[in-house]
């Protein structure tokens, strides 16, 4: 078989060939024409590159990466591919030698290009190779070559690899608000960064951009949504105050969820233009690790691309749970899936008690929707619980009915449509059996970990078990050195965004910025948006006693009426404020809580003087805005310790 030789161009007529060291002499028989310049491949160097590495591989696959680590540029190329030849005579044009693998000339062609579209995903040729990382199309090729990457990408004459050397300073995988702000601020001290961001589709089908849980599928239109249920509240309030108002007023849901949805594509939208002036690069990629410093990206086509970096932060987030019963995936929602519904749900049964369970509950029903919620246990574990039970009661003389200690064991759809009609079969704790029906069943379950199939085993990455969440230690660093990780996949952290927004901006500033400022998780306020708004910030009642001991806490408490409420005339002393004091430290605020309008609009400013020690004292100094919810504050007088009365008669 003979040679077709170009100035600069090899072409492999033996297989054999690639192994040798005189693979230059052997394929160019014109002495004058300039020699390629060639690394070839040794089995079992020690130097040997990542794409040689032959454990356990087949043998073509073995060829495969032979001929890719055979020289710095490697074209696997057809004779009469008319885009193979313009790349061959562009690298002509650029006197850049190159190694040519002629497909169609090779005993073996046809299996090898089969292995090369597993590599590569790539449908077409040529593939080429340079310094054994793959450039995509011909578009792309001229493109580099204008911009003169090639020229870079070969500047290194070394036949050995270098080590430490890799191709980002930081990849990120994850691409909601924890890990978008430590790119971000990474890029600011001049490092490579990577994102790769990837939304595996709900088993309904759901999917959405760049931006993460909160933006997507939580905080975002979960705030909006309830602020439409709190405008049906205002609609009926102003009557009192003198609007009037036509009796058919009707809520649009194809009208709400239009312009959520319209608000958030310009999120997304932002979050891309702001990584790329922050130069930032962005991947729409699943992101898996394949060796401690390299990972591989797989795009919604199954393109498959490998990425190296120093280091790696993980910032996958959480999903929600599903039953393990009949009939769960195939028929129920999810947060994921609600906030873009294109119908309105209906009748609808949230089965759950957590935060997302009350929070959906609370504006479907304050859309005008027939809501129960199917509670196992609790309401909001891990809260105080004397607000949780605040909260179920205010919702519950609302309209949302509540079905307690009951697990769902089958859901089964008795009739298809948007909405359709479902029967769900529920067990009491009792043993009880019932069946109902309803238009949609969301659950609200919880949420897991998205850890488990991003490969962190082989880096060595220890996750819980049980859980799949991430122990670090207070640097967000994981066992494995240069893998750090922050947000909803931390165990034993708080799962809020702004929480891993600023534990990724610090991390970011750790490594490259010369920053000690850690992440402070203790004394994090936060907001449950339901009816009644619940803000804390601190410990709740109950961990106040397991830490102070009952005997050396105080808790000072009150209910109030928003003076808003009062026209209307509703609520009077459904509102509630606490503060829990440690009597041994000058009676140190320990613990705040409110239930009100605006909530977390009050508890924002009480966690900043908090978080500079604030004390009963001071509280009391503190003269409060007359007249708003938050001067409650600055007048509690009353303990539970004492029994005295905490019912208002005014605002």
């Amino acid at each position: 078989m003979g040679n077709s030789v170009r100035k600069g161009k090899v072409v492999i007529a033996n297989e054999s060939q690639v192994k040798s060291l005189h693979l230059n002499k052997a394929a160019t028989r014109d002495p004058d024409l300039r020699k390629p310049e060639i690394r070839p491949y040794k089995v079992g160097d020690k130097e040997e590159s990542e794409w040689g590495k032959n454990n356990g591989k087949s043998s073509v696959e073995t060829k495969i990466q032979q001929y890719i680590s055979s020289s710095e540029v490697v074209i696997f190329s057809k004779t009469m591919c008319e885009n193979c030849s313009k790349v061959k005579d562009h690298f002509d044009e650029l006197d850049i030698p190159y190694f040519a693998v002629e497909l169609d000339l090779l005993n073996n062609g046809q299996s090898l290009e089969k292995e090369l579209y597993i590599y590569t995903m790539e449908t077409a040729l040529p593939n080429v190779f340079v310094k054994e990382k793959l450039i995509e199309d011909y578009t792309d090729i001229v493109q580099l070559s204008k911009d003169g990457l090639f020229q870079k990408l070969l500047e290194s004459k070394d036949d050995k690899p270098r080590e430490n050397t890799y191709e980002y300073d930081l990849i990120v995988i994850g691409g909601g608000s924890g890990g978008l702000a430590a790119s971000k601020e990474a890029a600011k001290y001049g490092k490579k960064v990577l994102v790769l961001d990837y939304v595996t589709p709900s088993p309904l089908g759901t999917t959405w951009g760049l931006g993460g849980t909160c933006v997507n599928v939580g905080c975002i239109p979960k705030k909006l949504m309830h602020q439409a249920a709190l405008l049906g509240q205002a609609l009926k309030d102003s009557i009192k105050y003198g609007w009037q108002i036509e009796d058919n007023v009707q809520h649009n849901w194809d009208i709400m969820t239009e312009s959520i949805q319209n608000y958030i594509g310009s999120l997304n939208w932002n979050y891309r233009v702001s990584l790329m002036e922050n130069k930032v690069k962005y991947e729409n990629g699943y992101g898996e690790f394949v060796e401690p410093h390299k990972i591989k990206s797989t795009n919604k086509k199954g393109k498959v691309k490998f990425y190296t970096a120093e280091r790696f932060l993980i910032a996958t987030g959480e999903r929600p749970r599903y039953l393990g019963i009949p009939g769960d995936k195939e028929y129920c929602i999810t947060s994921d899936d609600l906030f873009s519904l294109p119908y309105c749900p209906g009748k609808t049964l949230v089965i759950g008690a957590s935060y997302v369970a009350l929070e959906c509950a609370g504006f479907l029903a304050g859309l005008g929707l027939d809501v129960t919620v199917m509670v196992r246990s609790i309401l909001l574990r891990g809260f105080d619980q004397q607000l949780a039970e605040k909260i179920g009661e205010h919702m519950e003389e609302h309209g949302v009915k509540f079905l307690k200690h009951f697990v769902p064991t089958k859901i089964e759809q008795i009739e298809a449509g948007t909405p359709g009609k479902l029967k769900v079969t529920s067990q009491s704790t009792d043993g009880t059996k019932i069946t109902e029906e309803y238009n949609t069943v969301l659950l609200a379950i919880g949420r897991d970990a998205c850890t488990r199939t991003i490969g962190l085993h082989i880096p060595g990455v220890k996750i819980n078990e049980k859980t799949g969440k991430i122990p670090v230690n207070d640097e967000e660093q994981t066992n494995v050195p240069h893998i750090y990780a922050i947000g909803d996949v931390l165990e034993g952290k708080l799962e809020l965004t702004p929480v891993a927004i600023q534990a990724g901006r610090f991390l970011a500033r750790r490594l490259y910025g010369n920053s000690t400022v850690k992440c402070d998780y203790i004394n994090v306020p936060t907001t449950v948006f339901t009816p009644l708004e619940y803000g804390a910030c601190g410990l709740s009642e109950e961990n106040a006693i397991l830490k102070y001991g009952e005997e050396n806490i105080e808790v000072y408490h009150s209910y109030f009426w928003p003076l808003e409420w009062t026209v209307p005339a509703r609520d009077n002393n459904k509102c509630y404020a606490k503060v829990i004091c440690n009597i041994k430290d000058n009676e140190k605020v320990v613990g705040f809580h409110v239930l009100a309008p605006n909530a977390g609009e009050i508890t924002q400013g009480f966690a900043a003087a908090i978080k500079c020690g604030l004390t009963k004292e001071q509280m009391d100094s503190t003269i409060g805005i007359h007249p708003v919810c938050a001067e409650i504050f600055t007048t509690l007088s009353v303990t539970k310790r004492s029994g005295g009365s905490i019912m208002q008669a005014g605002c």
